[in-house]
């Protein structure tokens, strides 16, 4: 066991119970009553920062503060490492399916469960301590460091980018590095070739200035809960693509070899099932169940809200229904796009009758990596010394939109490397993190920054 090495396992449990501490704060971004939790985490990480050696800084956002962490001590013509990770959480809710609180971590059967366990302060705080090991063992650091710790992420990161378009200089680096995903599988590290982008809207029909009696105007005011189901229904077609003109025009086509790898992985498509609790699934005919995950565009209806829903019955015609909708996307399909094809497509679909709002609520872009390289040799070979099995190339169905805005504005390749589990229930009641996880993520950069020094 080299230094290093002894050093994590031994001061383990000191850094599991520091996590209990970073993960008992109620960092929830979405809820303005926890913005003093918000500052607390911020300071917090700050300081954790400055135990493991890092000149740090909380610095002001118009949102949540942005926390910065710096290293600059590295031998001349040393590369420039940022590491990024986010520090706020999504909320807990529904409470009443935990199996503990939410924000007081709990260890069962060698997992730590508590809201923000994988997504993300887990991961960004193995981060820090990789970097504490080395600090604390050598005295010094191969690369130098950045570590950016931001408190939006969970609310679309609305003052990132302006951030580091302002600070672009003090954040210039050679790669970065991002842990806010899963591995491919218990055991089996992955590195990231691809994620999916997102295009987010809401859908608004109105009618009557008021909801109606539905025997004295039904069959002669158009109801907008029947538009509504008419507008979502045209989306798709029956083998599962989205149907509307123009969608698949800037899709790109991946290569066959890739799709060869894909399929060729070791995937348990009944465990999935298992993992979901679906009795069957679906989706874009022609593509395998990875493949329609990880490089295939989605429409998917998030929510409704029409007419009356509670107990009982009440003839209504509503006045209004509305519909949240989202798109995920793959490279070269752009939000923007995505936004004037469904607004002209609802255009073509509704009758005039109603009134169409289109609303957009979020987007992101589509990215896909570049798999080559010094940085991504080192990430390899880190990741198999620390885990005892090369890893996996892998997509990400899900979206982290800042990927591509620190390729463009940084001008640095992106490399990112999860250690959460699969089905770490990630945005749900009942988070998790295997301890085993987290100490042999901190081994996997601590080797990931050596392998860059040699």
């Amino acid at each position: 066991m080299s230094d290093l090495q002894g050093y994590i396992h031994r001061e383990m449990p000191r850094f599991r119970e520091e996590l209990f501490d970073f993960l008992r704060i109620p960092s929830v971004s979405a809820r303005s009553e926890h913005a003093g939790d918000i500052r607390a985490a911020a300071d917090w990480v700050a300081s954790r920062m400055r135990d493991a050696g890092l000149e740090a800084s909380v610095m002001e956002t118009p949102g949540h503060p942005v926390v910065l962490g710096e290293w600059r001590g590295a031998p001349p013509g040393a590369p420039t490492v940022l590491i990024y990770g986010h520090y706020d959480v999504q909320p807990p809710e529904p409470l009443d399916e935990w199996h503990s609180p939410a924000f007081e971590p709990t260890l069962r059967d060698g997992n730590i469960y508590a809201r923000g366990a994988s997504d993300d302060k887990g991961q960004l705080f193995l981060h820090i301590k990789a970097l504490e090991a080395h600090l604390k063992v050598t005295g010094t650091l191969p690369v130098n460091v950045v570590v950016l710790a931001e408190g939006e992420e969970e609310v679309g990161s609305p003052s990132l980018v302006p951030f580091v378009e302002a600070h672009h200089e003090r954040l210039a680096c050679d790669v970065v590095v991002i842990s806010d995903g899963s591995m491919f599988a218990n055991g089996i590290p992955s590195l990231l070739f691809s994620l999916r982008g997102l295009a987010y809207f809401e859908i608004h029909v109105q009618g009557p200035k008021g909801d109606l009696h539905s025997g004295t105007y039904g069959g002669a005011v158009v109801n907008p809960g029947n538009t509504l189901a008419r507008i979502l229904a045209s989306l798709k077609d029956d083998s599962g693509r989205v149907a509307i003109p123009g969608f698949y025009d800037d899709v790109m086509e991946w290569d066959q070899a890739t799709r060869d790898a894909i399929r060729d992985l070791p995937f348990d498509e009944e465990g999935f099932m298992g993992e979901v609790g679906a009795p069957g699934l679906d989706g874009e005919s022609g593509f395998s169940l990875l493949e329609r995950l990880w490089i295939r565009p989605t429409c998917d209806v998030n929510g409704i809200l029409c007419g009356y829903t509670g107990e009982g019955a009440k003839t209504v015609l509503p006045a209004r229904a509305m519909a949240k909708v989202s798109f995920r996307l793959v490279p070269r399909q752009t939000p923007d796009r995505v936004r004037e094809l469904i607004e002209e497509h609802i255009a073509d679909v509704a009758p005039p009758e109603v009134t169409i709002r289109v609303l957009e609520l979020h987007g992101g872009r589509p990215w896909k990596a570049d798999l080559e390289g010094d940085f991504f040799e080192a990430a390899r070979s880190a990741l198999e010394a620390a885990f005892g099995t090369p890893p996996v190339l892998a997509g990400e169905g899900g979206s982290i939109p800042i990927v591509v805005d620190f390729q463009e504005i940084l001008q640095a390749p992106v490399l990112l490397m999860g250690f959460a589990p699969p089905g770490a229930n990630m945005h749900a009641p009942n988070e998790w993190i295997p301890v085993k996880n987290f100490e042999t993520g901190i081994q996997a950069m601590a080797s990931f920054y050596t392998q860059l020094g040699g």
